[in-house]
């Protein structure tokens, strides 16, 4: 039950909104009492704090295995990293524009738990970035705190606008990145 309320809130919340989403709204879409709900949750945020948790541990433990690949490469692995917050994007879509939209419903409280994870996320992207310079892969002069940033605002955007059933798929689409990132978009002389 608690998936089917985690599941019909996502929707709900995408849909609607955080605020213009009312716990009734979530109980009426499955057909439970309030009691239901407040079973398995306390508030309607604490709801929004399970999606927000959900979202970022699963990001985080997917770029965990992408960085403890020992068989790959820097840029392989950053390629990776851009191709599964694209994917993400794509499998979860909803979710993703819930943690991405409205995080600004989060109490500072909650935020401070899950602030920290999304900045680990940058610093880990960063140290990637980092030793792909120190392993000659990358330039040396590469900025990585803006280069880390810029990805992030790429692949975390692409929620907005990418659609699975477009012209491009996941992959089309984190190639084009890596391609803009890598070789920049200035035709060589």
């Amino acid at each position: 039950m608690k998936e089917k309320l985690t599941a019909v809130s996502i929707q709900l919340f995408e849909k609607k909104g955080f605020s213009e989403t009312s716990i009734q709204d979530i109980c009426d879409a499955i057909g439970v009492t309030k009691g239901t709900f407040y079973y398995y949750f306390t508030s309607k945020e604490e709801m929004l704090m399970d999606i927000h948790k959900r979202y970022i541990d699963d990001m985080l433990q997917r770029q965990t295995e992408i960085l403890e690949d020992s068989t790959s490469h820097y840029r392989q692995k950053l390629f990776d990293m851009v191709y599964m917050q694209v994917h993400v994007i794509e499998q979860l879509g909803a979710s993703a524009r819930v943690f991405f939209r409205e995080i600004r419903h989060l109490s500072e409280e909650r935020l401070a738990e899950i602030i920290p994870k999304r900045t680990l996320f940058r610093e880990n992207l960063e140290r990637l970035l980092q030793k792909g310079v120190e392993a000659g892969e990358f330039q040396s002069d590469l900025n990585v705190k803006i280069v880390a940033f810029g990805l992030l605002g790429m692949t975390n955007w692409s929620y907005q606008w990418f659609r699975p059933d477009g012209a491009m798929n996941d992959r089309d689409v984190a190639e084009a990145f890596m391609k803009m990132v890598l070789r920049g978009i200035v035709k060589d002389d």
